[in-house]
C-alpha cells in the first residue's frame, strides 16, 4: 500500500466478480472464506477458536498490504477472524473473540508467478478450493485448515466437530461419497437458515484519504474550537440533572460530583466529535490503513491502550499500528438482532515493526477492541 492514510470501502461482489477474490489475484476482501496467501503453516483450528466461548471464529476480512523495499514481503496479507457469538464482545480490550494473522512471500515463490495476475477473468467459474497446492485440506464450511475427515467417506474435510455437524445438516448426508463433493466448497448444499457461519462476501476497494483534514489526527482534546454544540448540550444536561435532583427527599449534586461529570463528558465528547469529523467526508469507510505512521482515531476516551498494553512480537520487536476496522463494517455483516449483537467501536491491529517471518508460517499479530463510551459516570465515593 502507498504512504499516508488509505481507506477501505466494501464493494458488492456478484458471481461474475468472484474470481477477483481468489488467492491468485491477491485480494482485499470482507467475509466469505479466506483467500490464503502462503500455503504453508496455516493457523490451525485451535488458534482460530474464540478465547471466550471456544467456538470456531469466522473469517472477517483480509487486506493485501505488501511492504515496498522488503524483498521478503513482496506479497503480504493480514487476516482477521471474529467469533459469531455476540456475548463474547461484552468486554473491551485485546484478543477474546478476535485474532489476526500475517502471511508474506517473496516475489519468487513456489505458489505464484513472478508476473502480475491477469486483469481478465479466467475461463469458467473459479470456486474456492477444497485443497491447497501444498496438499493442505480445507474445511468445507469455513475454508480454514481442515485436519478432520468425514468418518464415512473419509474425503470431506473439516476444522472440527462443529462444522462437520453443520455440513451434515446442510446436505453432506445426501452427497457423502459422491465425486467432487470433498474437492469443491461450492458443491455443499445449503439448507436455508442453517448455514449462517460465513459473513457476506465483499471486495474491499482501497483509496487514499483526501487531504482535506490535517495529517495529524491526534488533535488536542483540550482545544474547544468547534465544541459549541456539545458543550451547550452538556450544559442543558447538567441543568436538567441539577433541577431534577432538588425534589423532596433528594439531594442536589455536590460540586465534586459535578466537576467529575463535566470532566468526563467533556473529554469523551471531544474525542468522539473528532472521530466523527475525521470520517465525515467518507462515512462509508470500513478500514483505515497507515502502517507505522498516523495512529488510529479513537471513538472514546475509555479503553485506549497504553504502550505496555501492546505486547512485543514473538521475535522481540515492538508492534506498530497498521490499520483499524471501523464500526461501519458492521452494517455489512448482517448481524443485527432484537437481542444482543456483535458490536465494537473500532478494532485496531498492531503488527511486528520488523515484519519478521520467512513465509513458511502465519504469524499471529495483535488486535485491540475499543467500544463506544457507555456514558456512565463514576461518582466519587461518599462516606
Amino acid at each position: 500500500m502507498a504512504g499516508g492514510v488509505e481507506l477501505g470501502f466494501a464493494a458488492a461482489a456478484g458471481p461474475e466478480d468472484a474470481w477477483r477474490l481468489r488467492s491468485a489475484f491477491f485480494p482485499s476482501k470482507l467475509g466469505g472464506r479466506p483467500a490464503w496467501l502462503g500455503e504453508d503453516g496455516l493457523p490451525g483450528p485451535g488458534a482460530l477458536r474464540c478465547a471466550r466461548c471456544q467456538q470456531p471464529r469466522a473469517f472477517l476480512l483480509q487486506l493485501y498490504a505488501p511492504l515496498p523495499g522488503r524483498r521478503d514481503a513482496f506479497h503480504r496479507s493480514l487476516f482477521v477472524f471474529a467469533c459469531r457469538g455476540a456475548a463474547c464482545y461484552r468486554l473491551p480490550g485485546p484478543g477474546g473473540p478476535l485474532c489476526v494473522f500475517r502471511s508474506q512471500l517473496p516475489r519468487r515463490n513456489r505458489f505464484y508467478s513472478e508476473e502480475p495476475p491477469p486483469e481478465e477473468p479466467p475461463p469458467g467459474p473459479v470456486a474456492p478450493p477444497g485443497r491447497l497446492r501444498s496438499g493442505a485440506r480445507l474445511c468445507l464450511v469455513c475454508g480454514c485448515l481442515g485436519p478432520r475427515a468425514c468418518g464415512r467417506c473419509h474425503r470431506a474435510a473439516y476444522c472440527g466437530t462443529e462444522h462437520q455437524a453443520l455440513d451434515w445438516r446442510r446436505g453432506h448426508r445426501h452427497t457423502c461419497g459422491q465425486a467432487g463433493d470433498a474437492d469443491n466448497t461450492e458443491n455443499a448444499t445449503t439448507i436455508p437458515g442453517e448455514d449462517k457461519f460465513l459473513f457476506p462476501e465483499y471486495e474491499i476497494l482501497i483509496e487514499p484519504e483526501e487531504p482535506d483534514f490535517p495529517a495529524d489526527s491526534s488533535a488536542d482534546p483540550d482545544d474547544d474550537k468547534g465544541a459549541a454544540g456539545t458543550s451547550k448540550e452538556a450544559e442543558e444536561q447538567e441543568e436538567h440533572g441539577v433541577s431534577s435532583s432538588t425534589g423532596e427527599g433528594s439531594q442536589s449534586l455536590d460540586e465534586e460530583t459535578l466537576e467529575a461529570m463535566a470532566k468526563h463528558e467533556t473529554e469523551d465528547d471531544k474525542i468522539f466529535r473528532m472521530f466523527k469529523e475525521r470520517i465525515a467526508a467518507e462515512p462509508e469507510q470500513i478500514v483505515r490503513y497507515c502502517r507505522g505512521g498516523e495512529g488510529p482515531i479513537w471513538v472514546s476516551s475509555e479503553n485506549i491502550p497504553k504502550e505496555q498494553d501492546i505486547p512485543n512480537c514473538a521475535c522481540g520487536a515492538k508492534r506498530v499500528f497498521e490499520f483499524q476496522i471501523m464500526p461501519q463494517l458492521l452494517n455489512h455483516l448482517q448481524v443485527d438482532s432484537l437481542g444482543e449483537s456483535i458490536d465494537w467501536g473500532t478494532l485496531v491491529v498492531y503488527t511486528c515493526a520488523e515484519n519478521c517471518g520467512d513465509g513458511n508460517e502465519y504469524i499471529e499479530e495483535f488486535i485491540w477492541k475499543q467500544d463506544f463510551s457507555t456514558c456512565s459516570i463514576e461518582f466519587p465515593s461518599r462516606s
